[in-house]
This record gives C-alpha cells, sequence and structure tokens, in this order.
C-alpha cells in the first residue's frame, strides 16, 4: 500500500548530511527559517518507514510546546499522506503508554515532554529526535542517550534542531569537545525561501529575509546569522535558563500568594504577569499575556477568566491613569502604581536571579507560561514572552540604563520584585463592586 503513496520532501545543501549521517548524537543547527525542524521530522518518518517494528521518539523540554509546533509540522506535511490513508494512526496515549504515531509495519514514533517524562523515559528507542534543544539541560540529554538501545535500527541515534544560542551553552561546548556533530544549515538551501534552481528569493523568502534584516541586537546576529554569540552589555548576567526557569506550573497551590503584575501597552505588547509566591518567599512567574493591538477591556476579560484559585494579594500596575481605571473598572479588582525606579529595580531582580544559599534562585519563570501566542510578534522575529526578551536586554553603552527596546516583559518583572523587595510602605487592596 505505500507504494501507492507519494510524498514529496527534497532535502538541500547541508541538511542532506543530516541523513546520510549515522553519528550517535548529531545536532542541526542554524539561523530562524532554515528549515531545520521538517528535516529531522522527516528524517524521524524516513527511518519509520524503512525499518518495521523501530521505535522513535520526537520530545521537547515540554509536551506543551511540542503539541503546538513539531506536532503540527509532522501531521500537516510530513506524515499528511500516511495519516490520510490509515498507514499512520495516532494513538492518545494511555496511563501505561505514552501518545505515539503507530505504523503499520509496526514502528512507532512515541512523542513526549521531559517535563513528564516517566512513560517516554521507561522505553527503549533507536532514534530520537529533539526539538529546540537548548531547551534542555545537559542532564536531560544524557538521560535520553541512555535510552538508545532498541536494536531494530542498524545504529541508534540523537538528533536534535537548535537557534544558536550564548557560545558557553552546554549544547555548543559538546559540540567543540568532538562529541556532538553540528552541522550549519542555512537559508539559502530552503526552497520556500530561496528557489534552488536560480538562486533567486522567493515571494515569500523577500519578505521573511526583510524581517530577519530588521532585527537588531543578539537576536539579529543568531536569528539572521546563526552565530553562537552572547549579548555585549547583558542587564541580567546572572540570569541562568538552567537554573531560573521552571517547569510549567498550571496553578500554584492554593496557599501560595498571588500577584499580577501589568505593563500597558497597544502597538506594543500589553504584559499581564501572574506571579506566586511559595512559602519560603520564591517568586514563581507561572501565567502570562503578552498581546499587542488589544484593548484593556478585553485583556480584563482574559485574566479573570484565568484567575484561578487562591488569594491575590495585589494588582500592581503601571501608571497610566485612564489604562489603570479601565482596568479596575472590568477587572473588578483595585490596582497599586508599580514603583518605577529602574537602576534599584534592576538590582533587585538581579539580586532574585542569582542562587541562594540553599542552591536555588529566589526567582522563576515558568515554561509553557504564556496563554496565547501573538503571531504578528512571532513572524516578525519580535520576543513573544517574557523569557524571550531575557537575552536581547542589555544595557544602552552610552546612558546608564537598559536600552528601550523589547523590554516590556522585563518592566512588569521589574514592578514585581520593587513590590515585594523595595516597597517598604506596602500598598492596599481590594476587590471593587
Amino acid at each position: 500500500m505505500t507504494d501507492k503513496i507519494v510524498h514529496k520532501y527534497v532535502p538541500y545543501g547541508e541538511s542532506i548530511k543530516l541523513f546520510q549521517s549515522k553519528n550517535s548524537e548529531v545536532l542541526l543547527n542554524g539561523p530562524a527559517g532554515t528549515g531545520k525542524s521538517r528535516a529531522c521530522l522527516e528524517k524521524l518518518h524516513l527511518i519509520a518507514m524503512l525499518n518495521p517494528g523501530s521505535r522513535l521518539l520526537m520530545l521537547r523540554k515540554t509536551l506543551t510546546s511540542l503539541t503546538s509546533t513539531g506536532l503540527v509540522t509532522f501531521r500537516e506535511h510530513v506524515a499528511k499522506e500516511y495519516l490520510e490513508t490509515g498507514e499512520v494512526q495516532w494513538y492518545g496515549g494511555s496511563t501505561q503508554e505514552p501518545a505515539c504515531f503507530r505504523y503499520k509495519n509496526g514502528s512507532i514514533i512515541a512523542v513526549g515532554g521531559m517535563d513528564k517524562a516517566t512513560k517516554i523515559m521507561s522505553s527503549e528507542y533507536d532514534i530520537v529526535y529533539v526539538q529546540e534543544a537548548i531547551e534542555l539541560t545537559e542532564n536531560d540529554w544524557e538521560a535520553i542517550t541512555t535510552r538508545l538501545r532498541n536494536g531494530r535500527v542498524s545504529f541508534q541515534q540523537i538528533i536534535a534542531d537548535t537557534n544558536p544560542d550564548m557560545p558557553t551553552h552546554w549544547l555548543k561546548q559538546r559540540v567543540d569537545k568532538g562529541q556532538t556533530l553540528m552541522i550549519d544549515t542555512r537559508h539559502e538551501d530552503n526552497p520556500v525561501l530561496f528557489n534552488q534552481t536560480t538562486g533567486e528569493l522567493t515571494p515569500v523568502g523577500k519578505s521573511y529575509m526583510e524581517k530577519l534584516d530588521n532585527l537588531t541586537g543578539v537576536r539579529l546576529q543568531r536569528l539572521r546569522y546563526g552565530k553562537w554569540v552572547a549579548a555585549e552589555g547583558l542587564v541580567y548576567d546572572s540570569y541562568d535558563p538552567n537554573v531560573n526557569l521552571y517547569k510549567n506550573l498550571p496553578e500554584p497551590p492554593e496557599n501560595w500568594t498571588r500577584y499580577l503584575s501589568i505593563d500597558f501597552g497597544y502597538t506594543n505588547p500589553f504584559v499581564c504577569q501572574w506571579w506566586a509566591e511559595d512559602n519560603d518567599g520564591r517568586l514563581y512567574m507561572y501565567r502570562e499575556i503578552y498581546m499587542t493591538k488589544g484593548l484593556v477591556e478585553d485583556h480584563a476579560k482574559v485574566i479573570k477568566d484565568n484567575l484561578g484559585k487562591g488569594k491575590f494579594a495585589a494588582v500592581i500596575c503601571d501608571h497610566d491613569a485612564e489604562d489603570r481605571a479601565t482596568l479596575e473598572k472590568h477587572l473588578g479588582m483595585s490596582t497599586i502604581a508599580a514603583k518605577k525606579s529602574v537602576s534599584d529595580g534592576i538590582q533587585a531582580v538581579a539580586s532574585r536571579l542569582k542562587t541562594a544559599g540553599d542552591g536555588r534562585p529566589r526567582l522563576y519563570l515558568c515554561r509553557d507560561s504564556l496563554l496565547d501566542k501573538d503571531q504578528q510578534l512571532a513572524d516578525s522575529k519580535k520576543p513573544t514572552n517574557t523569557i524571550e526578551e531575557m537575552a536581547g536586554y542589555v544595557w544602552n553603552p552610552t546612558k546608564d540604563q537598559p536600552v528601550k527596546e523589547n523590554d516590556h516583559g522585563m518592566d512588569a518583572m521589574r514592578y514585581m520584585i520593587a513590590h515585594k523587595d523595595l516597597n517598604k510602605t506596602g500598598g492596599g487592596f481590594r476587590w471593587l463592586g
């Protein structure tokens, strides 16, 4: 039956090396938009088709992020024809078995996230694909390699894709030590962006490359040119994703105190951050709105729908009087004007980011905290949440303050920490109506 199915995909340029390689660890690296994820998923699908009974795995740091990215590409582009004919079927999983794609030849491609690793890590695999590998810790990576022993494919392999990050990242260091083969991809090798016969930009490519060319700072170097660089003059140089990023926290314990911190915007993003304070005084940003082109009253409805349970001690806001009044009216909660002094606020945030005496920081940003992605921001390669702002938040070399660009989540975070650590007089809060 499979010989009647027509699926068209041709790797170009450096991506060809991915299909040829049998190295135990292969990293497909490059700037945004070079077709890295598609190539990795196509190889995963091809191996499943050619090796009956093989067991493969696609994963990301969190299952939620994989569901909205890799699974969509796999269903709509890689295995589309096979799913339509029933040659491949989706299985939603059970308490004993992870969700997976089941092939008629007995192969399976399981899906999962390292945040819910129990079921996927209890099995053995031939090939594992990791999307956005920079999100993982090296402990995650090495744990995955211990599961590569199924033996139904002639070689066992972990393949991964990534955009560049800091040159000190453990993944780049692993490459430099010769433990992982890195294959560098180029925009010119993506047929969606460049005509492979003439070498000229396609209409889609022209629009996409213009967006990348408009980036600045570290995002330009990484996403446009594919360089492993650190931002010069990083404001929060104590920030460490391996330390300060926390697993997904859909709902904190009810006895934790909660806060909302808000930076108003319309053309620029409106940011609302949900914060929870544990019994040891640590703060967790567990939910977030980061959205342009929205009215305050509309954001207030989303906030009300996602308050959850637990006690809110304060709603800390930017100083815009009209927006605060509108928010209070539609949210039914009073607000507190944020302490907006920049220098001491930054110092307070930096202090919380550092590891304390017990080996843990006092500030965490939770993965998958974003309620809904602003696709216009994503298409423009601008930050779509507070976590993405961190890497490009730098000092202005001519002024003793940060560059005022892509800092809306940074402002809201600073308001929260300043309220807790700098506002000695406290602040009133009450429900309205």
